[in-house]
């Protein structure tokens, strides 16, 4: 089973244009409309690829209906937890030449009661062979030592994390040792206090770092230049570069990576034929207008093109 946990949850409104004009008067098309946050797109890829999950996290009580109305209709479980306050809603601008500008609302404060409440829900929800997508960012009132907090609780019954975050939430949530991590290249160069563009080398030697301390498996994203993916136990990294797809839109494509990798563990595949779909997957969802998820026949056709280079 797998529970995403989207703390921060959006409503995406996605408007597609030509050109943006900064400062001037600009004619759009109708948006595109879509239940967003990280963890809700990741429940919308599991789906797309013929899989089940439960999306939990917190919705506030204003706003909600656009999220549970998409997640109904995509037939996604939801059990969220309701605050006071609206759901916020982010605005994508995406230009033709590939530009994109995000305005993104703050959201809702969630008091120290509702935390407590989604705590227990999480808990009651863990066991063996259950995996958490803890992913994005969060809202005010929780503090950022939060994904380490519930990784420490749900491995404490026999759960599984996988965590997808940057900064802080991030820093904190690697010294509780989730199973399984996902950061972009320049977030795990920060966390390893390297300012500058980091190489291929030094991105293995970090992951091997985080594989040393605990972590089973490490996808780090590199956009145009793929990714590269390490697993515990194994004496070798794979290398997989980004194939030649038409690129519409590059949001939700680390969100397809993580659901492909949660997936392939829970149903039991190997580790390259999860990276084999987790590239298909993201290289997918570029393909895709504003959040919306590759359609499964779509992945299916680039898992054929996935190549793994084997690095040491």
């Amino acid at each position: 089973m797998i529970i995403t946990v989207t703390m921060n949850p959006a409503i995406d409104k996605t408007i597609e244009t030509e050109r943006f004009f900064y400062g001037a008067l600009n004619r759009i098309a109708p948006p595109l409309t879509d239940a967003g946050g990280k963890g809700i797109n990741v429940s919308k890829t599991i789906k797309a690829m013929g899989g089940k999950s439960i999306a939990t996290g917190f919705l506030g009580k204003e706003g909600s209906e656009t999220i549970l109305s998409c997640l109904q209709k995509e037939g996604i479980e939801n059990d969220f937890v309701f605050v006071d306050g609206v759901t916020r809603t982010n605005l994508k601008i995406m230009e033709k030449d590939g530009t994109l500008t995000e305005i993104n609302e703050e959201g809702m404060t969630v008091s120290g009661e509702k935390i407590e409440e989604l705590l227990k829900k999480l808990e009651s929800y863990a066991a063996q062979d259950v995996w958490f997508v803890l992913a994005g960012s969060i809202p005010k009132g929780v503090d950022k030592n939060i994904y380490a907090h519930i990784t420490e609780k749900l491995k404490a019954k026999g759960a599984k994390v996988f965590v997808d975050a940057d900064g802080e939430l991030f820093a904190k949530a690697v010294k509780a040792v989730p199973d399984m991590l996902k950061p972009n290249h320049i977030e795990l160069a920060e966390y390893f206090g390297l300012k500058e563009e980091p190489t291929e080398e030094q991105l293995i030697t970090f992951g091997k770092k985080l594989l040393a301390e605990g972590v089973e498996s490490i996808a780090v994203s590199r956009g145009s230049h793929g990714a590269l993916f390490l697993h515990a136990g194994e004496n070798k990294v794979i290398r997989c570069d980004a194939m030649q797809v038409e690129v519409h839109s590059t949001v939700g494509a680390g969100d397809a990576m993580v659901a492909a990798l949660v997936f392939a563990k829970d149903t039991n595949m190997s580790w390259e034929e999860g990276i084999t779909l987790a590239m298909a997957a993201s290289n997918g969802a570029v393909t895709t207008m504003g959040t919306k998820t590759p359609e499964k026949s779509v992945i299916t056709a680039l898992q054929k093109q996935v190549k793994q280079v084997v690095l040491e």
